[in-house]
């Protein structure tokens, strides 16, 4: 399945309290923290060292990140990063996931279906520019001039190769100032190797955010170009040995997003009226798969990606939910506020500058309150089956037809050329499709489409007519046709004109709702998004006033790199080591899911050295979309790979505590003895070690 769990409900829904007391901060390349690094550590990163950190590292576009670990194109990410393409090669029996894959020789890689890489290759400060576009405006008229200079902006980065190269305009400091990233693409990627899934979560849901820790939740990757691999001269050489405690370390990713800079206003509307129904939402969706996959092993093969990501959000937003309803955390919010709300009324001089952006947010987050409900079923998809291929892919379809007969600088962002070589290629992959999985998927959602927006809804009669929901699913399942990816490339080379002529049923329903849709976008982005934005920009800026640009913006899903060190924590007085050791493998396994071991381990054991370090934590200060981030040392040779966090990084959304909040990651020692000893692959063992094929 396609990321669409992520798309669907990271734009909508986005704990431990306490100073923090270690290395806070996930700094942008171009405003690293060199004096404090140089102050605690006496470490001063220099350009070339800075150049390869930049280029040897990686994002995924679908949400997780990477790294280049040889100068012939090999990439180092998460297994949990890669389930989609496990689950996309995996057709008929085959169950990569669950199973594991093992190129033996270059010709056995097999190319991911959907699956792009982004390397970093500069950062352009574009602040000026887009306040230009934007001043004075507000509402409609700020959206449409943001979109036009985006536009522009990235039009001009792209400079008419948008299959080489990806621009995005990035918002920093929640509107304080922008930056254009440049990256290039690599979309020939390749499947080298992936454990089982057993040891790549081993543990399960109950070791899930927690420590001691055994798991190798590796895959890797080898980026193409013109069907060869990658020449990649920047990359992390790898360390067989690991980090020590206390080892400086550094964790280079692309962390998703952070509301750490946010007003308490809306802070407190993001938990009420979003995350708390977002959770009840997500508890639903995992009880029906959880009933689903009792079918049998193929509905568990079928149902295992989303299962994973629901289980690993569920977890998150009860810990968002303890810090947003932690009083310490309340109190020193709203004091913050109001402290800076004084400075910016203090004088007169003030107060005309600044003006009152905090009624404009209090208006903003209660016009997000009446448009939440329908703005998440119709236009986030949650009541069409979003969390499936079909409907996605149909919707997709829909859209960029009619996005790409406008100027670039009026289509939605998705649409725009800069991004439109990635949205073709989720669209054309060859990707299975499960009909009684998508069916089950699709009733589910119509069910909550007529439960959250009512059975007299004019959308909701429109959708169902005299149908029930399990009716409807079964009708448009069994008569779509996008299943298979060559009716998909036709529909989307036909453009519009094949869009409107098209008798698919599933093509029907996102024609047939798109005008509703993309109405509560709008109002959505008009009476919500764009007040918030304007407000959030005068914050910063008076923000900036103060206490000048001194700290680091909330993560926006770009390149970050994170400084700390090799360190343990203390649990209810007892402290916990820093690292695991592979007979703790050995001993915490039961022979029973999830501690059981595959059976590549078992005949192993006798082979490997029982001290090898397995897993380890840091202080880095990290957040989802750091998984696959490498942990580096001062030499900018790989140590780890992250893969989560413990309990307490879970309120890191909105709080860093250094005190507690850990970095967990597996070590490259532990990577190196698996690969040579576990699974008998020494080339891939000798390319790590050397950096080369």
């Amino acid at each position: 399945m396609k990321q669409i769990f992520g798309l669907a409900l990271a734009g909508l829904f986005v704990a431990g309290t306490g100073a923090a007391m270690a290395d806070e901060g996930m700094w942008t390349m171009d405003h690293l923290p060199v004096k404090q690094m140089q102050e605690r550590y006496g470490f001063t990163p220099t350009q070339q060292w800075i150049d390869l950190v930049q280029h040897a590292s990686l994002r995924l576009a679908e949400g997780c990140s990477g790294s280049f670990v040889s100068a012939n194109g090999l990439v180092m990410t998460n297994h949990h990063c890669a389930n989609s393409c496990l689950s996309q090669l995996s057709k008929g029996h085959q169950d990569y996931m669950s199973n594991g894959y093992i190129a033996l020789k270059q010709e056995d890689e097999p190319k991911c279906p959907d699956v792009e890489l982004n390397q970093l290759e500069s950062i352009t400060d574009v602040t000026a520019q887009v306040n230009a576009a934007t001043a004075g405006k507000s509402g409609a008229d700020r959206v449409k001039a943001e979109r036009a200079i985006d536009s522009k902006l990235e039009q001009e980065c792209v400079n008419g190769d948008a299959k080489t190269w990806r621009c995005d305009v990035i918002t920093l400091y929640n509107g304080g100032s922008y930056s254009l990233y440049k990256y290039r693409r690599y979309q020939d990627v390749r499947l080298v190797f992936a454990p089982e899934q057993s040891i790549a979560f081993f543990g399960g849901d109950p070791d899930n955010f927690n420590f001691p820790r055994y798991d190798l939740d590796v895959t890797f990757f080898r980026a193409y170009v013109d069907g060869k691999p990658a020449n990649t001269p920047q990359y992390f050489k790898f360390d067989t040995q690991g980090p020590k405690a206390g080892d400086m370390t550094f964790v280079v990713g692309n962390p998703g997003s952070t509301r750490r800079g946010l007003t308490w206003t809306q802070l407190s509307a993001l938990r009420d009226f979003q995350i708390v129904p977002g959770y009840a939402l997500l508890s639903e969706l995992r009880g029906m798969l959880w009933e689903y996959a009792r079918g049998g092993d193929e509905r568990v093969k079928e149902s295992q990606e989303l299962q994973f990501g629901i289980e690993n959000s569920i977890k998150a937003y009860n810990g968002w939910l303890q810090t947003l309803a932690d009083d310490k955390f309340v109190d020193q919010k709203r004091a913050q506020d109001a402290a800076l709300r004084q400075w910016m009324q203090a004088t007169p001089e003030r107060h005309t500058k600044y003006g009152d952006p905090w009624t404009e947010l209090d208006k903003a987050q209660q016009r997000g309150k009446e448009l939440s409900s329908r703005y998440m079923m119709l236009e986030r998809g949650i009541g069409f089956g979003q969390f499936g291929e079909l409907f996605s892919d149909a919707r997709t379809l829909v859209r960029a037809a009619a996005e790409r007969t406008k100027p670039d600088a009026e289509r939605l962002p998705q649409y725009r050329d800069a991004n439109l070589p990635a949205v073709q290629q989720t669209v054309e992959s060859d990707v299975p499709v499960y009909p009684q999985y998508e069916e089950t998927l699709l009733a589910w959602s119509l069910g909550k489409l007529r439960q959250v927006l009512g059975a007299d809804d004019p959308t909701v009669h429109e959708v169902l007519g005299k149908d029930s929901p399990d009716q409807r699913a079964s009708e448009l399942v069994s008569g779509t046709k996008l299943a298979d990816p060559a009716v998909r490339k036709q529909l989307w080379d036909g453009g519009e004109k094949a869009i409107e002529a098209s008798s698919d049923p599933m093509i029907a329903l996102a024609r047939q709702v798109d005008a509703e849709s993309r109405k509560i976008r709008k109002a959505y982005e008009d009476e919500v998004m764009a007040p918030t934005d304007k407000a959030n920009e005068v914050i910063a800026k008076a923000r900036f006033d103060r206490d000048g640009m001194s700290s680091y913006p909330d993560a926006t899903f770009t390149l970050r790199l994170s400084y700390g060190k090799v360190v343990g924590w203390n649990e209810n007085g007892e402290p916990v080591p820093p690292f695991t050791h592979v007979d703790g493998l050995y001993k915490r396994a039961t022979g029973a899911d999830p501690f059981k071991l595959p059976e590549s381990w078992v005949k192993a054991q006798s082979q490997l050295n029982m001290s090898t370090p397995m897993d380890f934590v840091t202080d880095n200060d990290i957040i989802g979309g750091n998984s696959g981030s490498p942990v580096i040392n001062r030499e900018g040779h790989a140590v780890g790979l992250i893969f989560d966090g413990n309990i307490h990084s879970l309120g890191g959304d909105f709080v860093y505590d250094g005190s507690n909040n850990r970095a967990v990651a597996v070590d490259t020692a532990a990577l190196v003895e698996a690969v040579r000893k576990v699974y008998g692959l020494p080339r891939l063992a000798d390319e790590l070690t050397q950096g080369h094929l």
